[in-house]
């Protein structure tokens, strides 16, 4: 026999908190007052036009193809049609703030600090032992082995061996200091020393180094970098009141 569990608005507020997420929920509210809040003084507003190609965007990333996926999507989180008109405004707005306050100033960022944003191609394995890094490293130089087949024996990880521990185009700022001085200072392709850090040896092999260039998508996401440290300080200079007494809602 089925039972039914109703789950009340108070359910939900416990649960947050149990959950140790209230900073995480107080930090939300407080972001999108200080966006709001700014928008506003900078007499920023949204149009028609703007919420409605916004909207179809936000459906599209969600793969909500139809009326009907939409509406099991606004269901399942438990949202209105104000709500989602909610969540699209707010992205809207966040929008036009950060192109506002930084769009002039992507460019000079960039230029600034153009050395992090050069990119290297790459293979890579993690050992654990040094000297079987400095040991595979001669057996490739003379030919015994290739990289692709110490990836295939020694990378645990299974998408990751059969992709011979391919990592993509990997950004000059995302790797550790120690290993971007070792890569930016080869010509590649070429294979290099084992690099020793806190995860093991690293056995890499760089095929290709790619130049920065400011395109679109570099573009925002520098626009999105400045916008968040903006919000960071503008949150740091804040005294958050909090008027809700949680325990006397949930006792």
């Amino acid at each position: 026999m089925s039972q039914t569990i109703t789950i009340t608005k108070e359910d939900i507020l416990s649960q947050v908190k149990l959950s140790c997420k209230i900073p995480e929920f107080v930090e939300g509210i407080v972001t999108r007052k200080v966006i709001e809040n700014a928008a506003a003084e900078a007499g920023i507003k949204v149009e028609t036009e703007e919420l409605q190609k916004a909207a179809d965007q936000m459906r599209l990333i969600n793969k909500l193809i139809s009326a009907d996926h939409t509406w099991a999507w606004l269901e399942k989180h438990s949202l209105s049609i104000d709500d989602y008109e909610e969540i699209v405004y707010s992205t809207v707005i966040s929008d036009k703030l950060a192109t506002h306050l930084f769009a002039d100033k992507v460019e000079p960022y960039f230029f600034e600090n153009q050395l992090d944003y050069a990119g290297v191609v790459m293979y890579e394995v993690v050992l654990d032992e040094e000297d079987l890094a400095i040991e595979l490293l001669y057996a490739i130089r003379e030919g015994e082995m290739s990289f692709y087949d110490v990836a295939h024996k020694y990378i645990q990880d299974t998408e990751l061996r059969r992709k011979c521990g391919y990592q993509g185009m990997v950004r000059r700022k995302d790797l550790k200091p120690e290993i971007s001085a070792a890569i930016f200072a080869v010509k590649p392709p070429q294979l290099l020393k084992p690099i020793i850090t806190s995860k093991g040896a690293h056995l890499i092999l760089v095929e290709e180094i790619i130049k920065p260039e400011l395109d679109t998508k570099l573009r925002y996401q520098i626009l999105l970098t400045l916008f968040f440290e903006w919000i960071k300080q503008q949150i740091q200079q804040l005294k958050v009141a909090k008027n809700l007494d949680l325990n006397l809602l949930i006792a």
